[in-house]
């Protein structure tokens, strides 16, 4: 078994970063389907202030083994070739990317499959934390839907 690795990256995850992260995988001939998923900040209205950012923080340690023990998971049930987990630590502005996951396979359906597991997994289990910083200068903390 593998050791958890860091998924976190300080600030947003760029286009940049995301696009790279495709290219790699050109030379990897046995994948016949990619999907990704990418969380954006919103600029949600609450109790009548809009939302600029939020500021993730999150128990590292704890975190990366969360998103190993689901990435673990994931390999054992499906049969993916690869699978990439990133997620934004510090202040993410309304409209960047703070969530990256990227799920590789030989076949379409099986990469549909697990990117939806992944996904709600990280969200009802990962122990990162988000406070939503308001234009007013107030915030509050994240509860996911």
């Amino acid at each position: 078994m593998s050791k958890p690795k860091n998924v976190f990256v300080q600030g947003a995850i760029t286009p940049e970063f995301i696009a790279n992260s495709i290219a790699k995988h050109q030379s990897k001939t046995s994948i016949g389907a990619h999907n990704i998923f990418l969380g954006q900040v919103r600029a949600d209205t609450i109790d009548k202030k809009t939302v600029t950012a939020i500021d993730y923080s999150a128990y590292e340690e704890m975190a990366n083994k969360t998103f190993h023990d689901i990435r673990e998971a994931i390999f054992e049930k499906y049969n993916i070739t690869c699978m990439h987990i990133y997620h934004s630590l510090g202040i993410v502005n309304v409209g960047e990317v703070c969530l990256f996951v990227f799920v590789s396979a030989p076949h379409r359906k099986i990469v549909f499959e697990a990117l939806e597991e992944i996904v709600e997994a990280i969200k009802q289990e990962a122990p990162v934390f988000g406070k939503e910083l308001f234009e007013n200068g107030t915030h509050q903390w994240k509860v996911n839907n």
